[in-house]
C-alpha cells in the first residue's frame, strides 16, 4: 500500500514493535530507538510519526513544491500557527492513549540526524515533559517546525531541509543521567569506557551548568579504573511543562557518587552490546530512575581522531631543555586567571597575552618585554604563568633582581627548588643591565610620586565608562557600530589592566622585603611575623564593598516594606520586584544604583568573561543582604576585632630593634599597606573594564541566538573570542565564522577539562595527565600556607558555587572553597575561618582573611576534596594546618 493510501494511523508506528519499518521513515533518532527496543536494550517505550506523515501533514495544510522554496522563516512560521488536520490529529491522540498518556518527551527525528558523518545532536528541539493530548500535539507542531530553524540550516551543507519524523517517547524522571563513550574523548583508548554523570537531567550536563561525576570504566573487567566525585550544587529539573532549569541539590547528596558501583558496571555492559550492535564507538545517552537504567539515545562518534594529548603549557615546542625545564605556575596570577576557563575564557586570556600583557610589564619598569609568546601558557583549562621566563625578565631591574624570590613566590610544594635551574639562563650583564636599571629608577621614582594621583584618574575613567555604558542600548546598534564601540571598550581594558600592573609588582615587592626583614632582623621570633605586624588596611576597596552590602541592609530595615520584598521570594527576582514597587523603585535609584555603580562589576574570576557580574545577576547581593540583615550582626566589629596576646608579642619584638631597623621597618610597612589599598583602587577599574567587554560580547551572544547560530545563549563559553572580533569586523556571514562542529568540538573539549583531575598548581616541565593520580592524601590532616594567624575550631562549609550558595552560609563556619577573589569578601564578614585549596601569602584569602582577623590556611591542594560540610575542622594560622576534629 502507498503513502498516499495509508490512513495517517498507519503512518505512526510504534517503535520494536511488528514488522521493522523503514530506517528512512524514522528519522536518524528514532531508527536507533527503535533498532535499539528491538535488541532487547532498556529504551523507554515510544511511537514515532515517520515522515511520510509529516509530508501528508506538509501537503495538508498548502505547503507544496512552491511553498517550501520560501524562506525558511516563513515555513516555521506556517507550521507553528496550522491547524493539525482531522485524522492526523486523531491518529497522534489515539497512539498516545495507546502509550498510557504518560508525561513523555517530544523528540525531532531529522532523516539525516545521527549518521556516521554528523550527529545534528540538539540541532532540532525537543520539548520535555508534557502531559495531555492538546500539549503533544502542540509539541508536534513545535519539533517538526525546526527542520526550517536557522540553526539547524547552519550546520546542514546543503539548501535542501530533507524531512523529519517525531519520537514520542514516555518521560524518564532522571534522578541522574549523562552520557558514556565507548571511546575515551582524551586519550582515545577503546578498551576504557567514559561515563559523565550528574544528577537530575542530563541537559544541565550538555550545556555545561552543572557539575559532574567522571568515571572510566574498564568494560572487560567490568571495574571502575578511576573516579573524578564533584561537589554538586545544583541540577536540571523539569520545572513546569517542557521547562526545565536549575534547582539545588540537597546538602547530603552533593559529594555522593550519582552512580553507583553495580550501575556503572551494568551501564557499560550496556554499552558494549550497543557498540557490537553497530560496529561503531557510541555516545550513548542514559539515565536512572526509581534505580534502574535507561538508554536515551545512541549515536556514533563522529570525530574519529582523538587530539593529541599535550603535557605541556606551551603551545609551540620549544628547545628540549626549555621544554622540560620550564616553571609553570597558576598560583594567583594576576588574582584573575585562578580556576579553569571556557574556551572564551581561553581565547580572551589570549587576547590579553598579544595586546595587554607586555604593555603591563613595561609599566613595571621592565625595559625589554622579551617575547610575549612565550610568557603565558595555556594546559587542560587553565591559565599559566611562565614563571622561569618571566623571573628572568625581571631580573634585569634592581627591585625585582633576586630570582629565587620570584621563583619561591609562585612554585608549590612539589616543585623541588633545589634542583630547579633557569632554563633561560641569567639576564646579560652590562650595558643591558645599566640600561635596565637606569630605566626601571626612573619609572619607580615616577610611579611612587604619581601613584596615588593616577589611582584617582582609574577611578574618574572608571565611573565615566560605568555610566557611559549604562546609557548605551547595544541592541540599537548596528554590526559596524558595534564594533567601534567594542574597540573603544577594548583600548579601555587595555589603559586600566596597564595602570593596575604597578600596584600589584610593588605590593608583592614590599612585601617580599618585609618578609626577609622580619625573617633577617628576628630570626625564629619572626617568622611568619609579617602576617601579624598590625597594618591599616580597613579602607581596601574589597572590605569597603562588603561594609556597603551591610549598610544596604541597615538601609532595608528600616524601610519594612523594602526588607519584605529582599527577603521573600527567589533572590534572582528582587531586582525585578523592587522595580516594580513603588516603595522599592525608590530605594533601587536612591541606594541599589550607587551601589552597583561602585561594585556591580564584581565578579567571580573576573576574567571569564561567561561568568555573571553583580549587576547582572544580584542574587548573590540579595543573600548577603538577608544574612546582613539579621538582628545582632554589625559589621565593623567584624574587622575591628581585639588584638590578641601574638599581636602584642608583634610589636614588642619590632620595638626591641634597633632605631634605624625599626624606622625602616615601618617605612616598609607604610609602603605597603599604601600600594596595597591603592592596588584595590586600580583593580576595581580594571574589572569594570572586563565587563565592559563582556557586555559586547553576550550582545553579539544574543544576535547569534535571533540568527540561529547558537541554540541559547550559554553556548557563548565555547565561542573564540577571536571570531567575534571577525564577525563585529566585517559584514560576514555569521554562520561561516561560527560553525557548529567547532562550537560542538569547544563544548565537548570543556567537558573534558572538567572530568579530568585538575594539573598542578605548579611543575616543572611536563605533565603526563594520563598518569594523573586521581586520589587525595588520606587521613584527616592538610597542611597548607599560614597566611592568616590565629587558630580556629568550627563547621566547615564547602562553597563551590558562590552565588547558589551564598543563603546557605551560616556565621561562625569555616569557609572551604576552591580559592576566593573579591566578590568573596561578603562571606568573610561572618565566617570563623578560611581555607582553600589554591593561594599564596598574597591571595585575595590571605590579604582579607588578615584585615578581618580570621584564621587562615590556603594552598592546601585538596581540601574541597578531603572535607565534606558538617565536618567539624580546627584551622591554624599560624603552623597552616588543617584537621578534620569530628566528621
Amino acid at each position: 500500500m502507498t503513502a498516499s493510501h495509508q490512513t495517517a494511523h498507519d503512518l505512526i508506528a510504534v517503535l520494536g514493535e511488528s514488522a521493522p519499518t523503514d530506517p528512512a521513515l524514522l528519522g536518524g533518532k528514532g531508527a536507533r530507538l527503535d533498532e535499539m527496543i528491538r535488541a532487547g536494550l532498556p529504551v523507554p517505550p515510544a511511537f514515532c510519526l515517520t515522515t511520510a506523515l509529516f509530508e501528508r501533514f506538509l501537503d495538508e495544510i498548502g505547503l507544496d513544491e512552491k511553498a517550501l522554496s520560501e524562506e525558511p522563516e516563513a515555513i516555521r512560521a506556517r507550521i507553528l500557527t496550522a491547524q493539525i488536520p482531522v485524522e492526523i490529529r486523531a491518529a497522534i491522540v489515539e497512539a498516545y492513549a495507546a502509550l498510557g498518556r504518560p508525561r513523555v518527551a517530544v523528540r525531532s527525528s531529522a532523516s539525516r540526524e545521527d549518521s556516521t558523518a554528523q550527529s545534528f545532536a540538539g540541532q532540532h528541539d525537543t520539548v520535555l515533559d508534557i502531559c495531555g493530548d492538546q500539549a503533544v500535539l502542540n509539541a508536534v507542531r513545535t519539533c517538526s517546525a525546526s527542520l526550517w530553524s536557522d540553526r539547524a540550516a547552519s550546520y546542514r551543507d546543503t539548501d535542501d531541509a530533507g524531512s523529519i519524523a517525531v519520537v514520542i517517547q514516555q518521560m524518564v524522571q532522571a534522578e541522574a543521567a549523562g552520557v558514556l563513550f565507548t571511546r575515551d574523548p582524551i586519550t582515545g583508548r577503546t578498551d576504557r569506557f567514559v561515563v559523565d554523570a550528574c544528577w537530575g537531567l542530563g541537559e544541565g550536563l550538555v550545556s555545561g551548568r552543572v557539575s559532574a561525576d567522571s568515571f572510566t570504566v574498564d568494560p572487560a573487567g567490568a571495574r571502575v579504573v578511576e573516579q573524578s566525585i564533584r561537589y554538586k550544587v545544583t541540577k536540571t529539573v523539569s520545572v513546569a511543562p517542557g521547562v526545565v532549569d536549575l534547582i539545588k541539590v540537597p546538602e547530603e547528596l552533593r559529594g555522593v557518587a550519582c552512580l553507583s558501583y553495580e550501575q556503572l558496571t551494568g551501564l557499560a555492559g550496556l554499552a558494549m552490546r550497543v557498540r557490537e550492535q553497530y560496529g561503531t564507538e557510541q555516545d550513548i545517552e542514559w539515565a536512572v530512575q526509581d534505580g534502574a537504567l535507561y538508554l536515551l539515545q545512541a549515536r556514533p562518534i563522529t570525530v574519529e581522531s582523538a587530539p593529541a594529548v599535550r603535557r605541556s603549557p606551551y603551545l609551540d615546542t620549544q628547545p628540549d631543555d626549555v621544554q622540560q625545564g620550564t616553571l609553570w605556575s597558576r598560583m594567583d596570577i594576576g588574582e584573575i586567571f585562578t580556576g579553569v576557563m571556557t574556551p572564551l575564557g581561553i581565547s580572551f586570556a589570549q587576547y590579553y597575552q598579544y595586546n595587554v600583557h607586555s604593555d603591563c610589564v613595561q609599566a613595571t619598569g621592565v625595559r625589554d618585554t622579551g617575547d610575549i609568546a612565550v610568557q603565558m601558557g595555556y594546559f587542560q583549562g587553565y591559565v599559566y604563568l611562565n614563571v622561569s621566563y618571566t623571573s628572568y625578565l625581571l631580573s634585569q631591574s634592581l627591585g625585582t633582581k633576586d630570582e629565587e624570590r620570584i621563583t619561591a613566590r609562585f612554585a608549590g610544594e612539589d616543585v623541588d627548588l633545589a634542583t630547579y635551574r633557569n632554563p633561560f639562563g641569567s639576564y646579560p650583564t652590562g650595558v643591558p643591565t645599566a640600561k635596565s636599571t637606569a630605566l626601571w629608577a626612573r619609572a619607580t621614582a615616577v610611579e611612587l610620586w604619581d601613584m596615588r594621583k593616577r589611582a584617582d584618574r582609574m577611578v574618574h575613567a572608571r565611573v565615566r565608562e560605568f555610566d557611559r555604558a549604562r546609557s548605551l542600548d547595544l541592541t540599537a546598534l548596528d554590526r559596524r557600530t558595534l564594533h567601534a564601540e567594542m574597540q573603544h571598550r577594548l583600548k579601555f581594558l587595555h589603559d586600566m589592566h596597564v595602570g593596575y600592573m604597578p600596584y600589584f609588582i610593588n605590593a608583592f615587592t614590599f612585601y617580599g622585603v618585609l618578609e626577609m626583614m622580619c625573617g633577617t632582623w628576628l630570626g625564629a621570633a619572626g617568622e611568619h611575623l609579617q602576617n601579624r605586624l598590625k597594618t591599616d588596611m580597613s579602607n581596601l576597596r574589597t572590605v569597603a564593598s562588603a561594609r556597603e552590602v551591610w549598610e544596604l541592609a541597615q538601609l532595608a530595615r528600616k524601610r519594612p516594606r523594602v526588607l519584605q520584598i529582599i527577603a521573600s521570594g527567589e533572590a534572582g527576582d528582587v531586582a525585578e520586584r523592587l522595580r516594580a514597587d513603588t516603595v522599592g523603585r525608590v530605594f533601587w535609584k536612591t541606594h541599589m544604583e550607587p551601589f552597583l555603580r561602585e561594585n556591580g562589576a564584581r565578579a567571580q574570576q573576573e576574567m571569564e568573561l561567561t561568568n555573571p557580574r553583580w549587576i547582572d545577576d544580584m542574587a548573590y547581593v540579595v543573600k548577603m543582604i538577608r544574612r546582613y540583615a539579621e538582628d545582632g550582626f554589625i559589621f565593623d566589629k567584624a574587622v575591628e576585632s581585639a588584638p590578641d596576646a601574638s599581636d602584642a608579642e608583634a610589636g614588642k619584638a619590632v620595638q626591641r630593634l634597633p632605631f634605624v631597623k625599626r624606622r625602616a621597618l615601618k617605612t616598609v610597612i607604610s609602603l605597603y599597606e599604601k600600594c596595597s589599598s591603592l592596588r584595590e583602587i586600580a583593580r576595581m577599574s580594571m574589572i569594570t573594564s572586563v565587563w565592559l567587554v563582556r557586555e559586547v560580547v553576550y550582545e553579539v551572544g544574543s544576535r547569534l541566538v535571533d540568527a540561529g547560530v547558537l541554540r541559547s545563549i550559554d553556548e557563548v563559553a565555547f565561542l573564540d573570542f577571536t571570531d567575534i572580533q571577525r564577525y563585529l569586523a566585517g559584514e560576514v556571514d555569521p554562520r561561516e565564522i561560527f560553525n557548529r562542529p567547532s562550537i560542538d568540538r569547544a563544548r565537548r573539549t570543556f567537558q573534558n577539562y572538567a572530568r579530568l583531575p585538575a594539573p598542578p598548581l605548579s611543575f616543572v616541565g611536563e605533565w603526563d595527565l594520563t598518569q594523573a593520580v586521581r586520589s587525595v592524601p588520606g587521613g584527616t590532616r592538610l597542611e597548607g600556607l599560614a597566611t592568616s594567624p590565629g587558630t580556629a575550631i568550627g563547621r566547615a562549609r564547602v562553597v563551590e558555587d558562590l552565588a547558589w550558595q551564598a543563603d546557605e552560609f551560616q556565621a561562625g563556619e569555616i569557609l572551604v572553597t576552591q580559592h576566593t577573589d573579591s566578590s568573596w569578601t561578603p562571606l568573610f564578614a561572618i565566617a570563623g575561618g578560611i581555607v582553600t585549596d589554591i593561594g599564596s601569602m598574597l591571595s585575595h584569602s590571605a590579604i582579607v582573611s588578615r584585615e578581618f582577623r580570621l584564621p587562615s590556611v590556603v594552598n592546601t591542594k585538596h581540601a574541597t576534596a578531603v572535607i565534606k560540610t558538617g565536618d567539624l575542622i580546627m584551622v591554624d594560622g599560624d603552623r597552616g594546618v588543617v584537621e578534620v576534629v569530628e566528621g
